[in-house]
């Protein structure tokens, strides 16, 4: 067993394009090698700014011989059956079969037999089959040349076993040297394995596992703040884009003037994260003069220069944040609401003015539901998109919201109704906070409910993989705000008061729209270890509560976790499994109520008193809202349905006594249907 060692040296890789990179170099080479039947005991893959690295450990020296055998058609078959059969299995007559005997006669076989080929050969050839096809979300071509990379490609370094693997691809011929550090390394070097290959490009300042570039990035950039008793603002997009482009990553502490810790810490930490990659520093609870830069090389003069430099360009960065600040506040919020009819949200939609009108209206509607104060959840849904004509969100467009309660409060209004406004966009993400305030809830919900009927009303629905309106992230937003903020919300009804008229009718539209909440219900749930099963079984009955919804969801997880809840669930299948096959034979249903005159075993009568019961029972625990009453009257079932099937049968030679049971069978199937419809229910 040998290792094989594959480096393609380029000019600088896009940050985010890395990780993906690494992860399809490994994928493809893997998947090449296993086609050439070439197994291995593991592939690992690497990439830095101007290099993406695999090592494949295990990999034999060469692959193993083959020795197949393919059925062909019977001695005497039609020309055509033959040929096919010979043309299949690469053979050029019949005398190159063998003609073997079975029960059915005689046949054909084709015994294909294919040497194995050296592993440095199959390397030679898939490694240029790798860089012509790489997936690059973009490639580019430079010189004279019709290669494709995503930087202009320098060179390939791969060793099998210690050994240069000879090929050439657009110019390039394969060797065992590389490069190290751009700067502070330049110079070629030759390598024998991963082992030295690692070694020596640290040494030439290069740290090839991003991880470990992170890690330190990390760790240095918090014992920079923390010399001078400041607190690095973390973050890991940030850490992930400086891993991306630093090959020697070096941490360094810079500062800014104070006179801009005037503008709002949110811009502060925008700008220097965007122009310049630079990580945000506290001191307590507010943003400090401090940034910490990473500098991709270890300075003679400890970084003063490179620190210096990237001072003046915050400098300047930060100055034309303050100013767009500073403008933005001369206009108020109320003044700029008019000049989103310049801003389209969608051909079909109309304008964000448009949209406007929509939300602030359904957020007054919303406001007794959520307990917020509907003058505010309207004046709040009237101003949450004002901040989109604004400069700094023009600049900085991932700030929208946030300006906008910056702005709010700056002209007075009413602190509940500034947090709403940057609080609506939210939750943006799974980990991200959901609204709390009620006057926040009520402008979220209404902000999220009017893109997804908007969207439902054209028929522009998610499909497959496909979502570019983000309609799944909006239906996940509003589930979380209302499950976690307690919220009774009848979306059903808020679907249908919203929906214009269009070639569906509104219930079908909602309905549909309702569906839509319930699969996305259902990967909530599931992410928090429910089964989705359940959740089909609880929406079966129709409802569009979700609190109440999910509250019925626990309690039958709860019973199906007993032996009476899963033996119930049982007997309850076994129960509509009979209906439905005598239904379709009959061509009829047994809904009709059982007659108590025509009970003869003791067994069916005890049933029919348990289910009379147990329908009482729980219908008042559901009216109640005590769903777990529900459940447990429900598991009262368990001990006279199971004594119903072992003592009585159905099929009756009396056919009146035979339908009577039959609608005893039917009230249990309709009695568990008033907690969950037990047939969607899977086991």
């Amino acid at each position: 067993m040998s290792e094989l060692l594959l480096e393609f040296l380029s000019e600088e890789i896009p940050a985010r394009m890395q990780t993906r990179a690494q992860n399809d170099l490994a994928r493809l080479l893997g998947d090449k090698l296993k086609a050439a039947r070439l197994d291995f005991e593991g592939i690992k893959a690497f990439a830095t700014p101007r290099r993406v690295t695999a090592v494949v450990e295990g990999l034999p020296k060469r692959s193993p011989d083959v020795r197949d055998e393919r059925k062909g058609p019977r001695v005497g078959a039609p020309d055509k059956a033959i040929e096919g059969f010979l043309k299949s299995a690469g053979l050029n007559s019949l005398d190159e079969a063998e003609t073997r005997e079975d029960k059915k006669g005689s046949f054909y076989v084709a015994v294909i037999e294919k040497p194995g080929r050296d592993s440095a050969e199959v390397v030679a050839e898939i490694v240029p089959e790798i860089v012509k096809t790489f997936p690059w979300p973009k490639a580019m071509r430079w010189g004279a040349g019709k290669l494709r990379w995503v930087r202009p490609l320098h060179s390939i370094l791969c060793l099998f076993g210690g050994k240069v693997v000879d090929f050439e691809v657009g110019g390039i011929k394969s060797g065992k040297t590389t490069r190290g550090h751009r700067f502070m390394a330049p110079k070629e070097f030759a390598v024998k394995d991963f082992a030295d290959y690692e070694a020596k490009l640290r040494k030439a300042y290069v740290i090839l596992d991003g991880e470990e570039r992170a890690a330190r990035i990390l760790d240095a950039a918090r014992a920079r703040a923390g010399e001078h008793g400041f607190a690095l603002v973390e973050d890991e997009g940030l850490l992930a884009e400086n891993a991306g482009l630093n090959e020697w990553p070096v941490p360094l502490l810079g500062a800014f003037d104070e006179e801009f810790l005037s503008v709002p810490p949110e811009v502060l930490a925008t700008s220097m994260k965007a122009h310049q990659k630079c990580f945000s520093v506290s001191k307590g609870d507010d943003l400090a003069n401090r940034f910490v830069l990473v500098a991709n090389l270890e300075a003679e003069d400890g970084g003063t220069s490179i620190t210096q430099g990237n001072e003046r360009v915050i400098a300047a960065r930060l100055s034309d944040a303050k100013f767009f600040f500073d403008q933005d506040l001369k206009v108020s919020l109320e003044t700029r609401v008019p000049q989103l009819k310049d801003v389209k949200f969608h051909e079909k939609l109309g304008t964000q003015y448009e949209r406007v009108q929509r939300i602030f209206m359904l957020a007054r509607d919303l406001a007794p539901l959520v307990g917020a104060d509907a003058e505010d959840a309207e004046r709040a849904g009237i101003l949450a998109k004002a901040d989109l004509v604004s400069d700094m969100v023009g600049e900085f467009p991932e700030l929208q919201g946030i300006m906008g309660r910056y702005y709010a409060l700056d002209q007075g209004e009413r602190p509940a109704v500034a947090n709403a406004i940057a609080a609506h966009y939210k939750p943006v993400g799974p980990l991200d906070e959901v609204p709390s305030e009620p006057v926040s809830i009520a402008v979220a919900l209404a902000d999220k409910l009017d893109t997804l009927v908007g969207f439902w009303a054209i028929d522009e629905k998610p499909t497959g993989s496909k979502d570019p309106y983000a309609l799944r992230r909006a239906a996940l937003g509003v589930i979380r705000i209302v499950l976690e903020n307690g919220i009774r919300l009848p979306l059903l009804e808020q679907a249908k008061a919203q929906l214009p008229a269009n070639g569906e009718s509104k219930a079908e539209t909602a309905r549909s729209l309702l569906d839509f909440f319930a699969d996305r219900l259902k990967v909530y749930l599931r992410d928090q270890g429910a089964r989705h099963d359940l959740v089909d079984a609880v929406f079966a009955l129709g409802g569009d509560d979700l609190l109440m919804i999910v509250a019925r969801v626990d309690a039958l997880g709860r019973l199906l976790d007993t032996d009476d809840g899963a033996n119930l669930l049982a007997g309850t299948k076994r129960a509509a499994n009979i209906l439905r096959i005598e239904e379709k034979k009959d061509k009829r249903t047994y809904d009709e109520a059982p007659d108590p005159k025509l009970l003869e075993a003791p067994e069916e009568k005890a049933l029919a008193k348990a289910v009379d019961a147990v329908e009482k029972s729980a219908a008042k625990a559901i009216e109640d809202e005590d769903f777990g009453a529900a459940m447990t009257a429900m598991a009262k079932l368990r001990a006279p349905v199971d004594a119903f099937f072992d003592a009585v049968t159905v099929n009756a030679d009396d056919s009146n006594v035979r339908d009577n049971r039959l609608r005893l069978l039917n009230r249990i199937r309709s009695t568990t249907k008033t907690v969950a419809d037990f047939s969607k229910i899977t086991g």
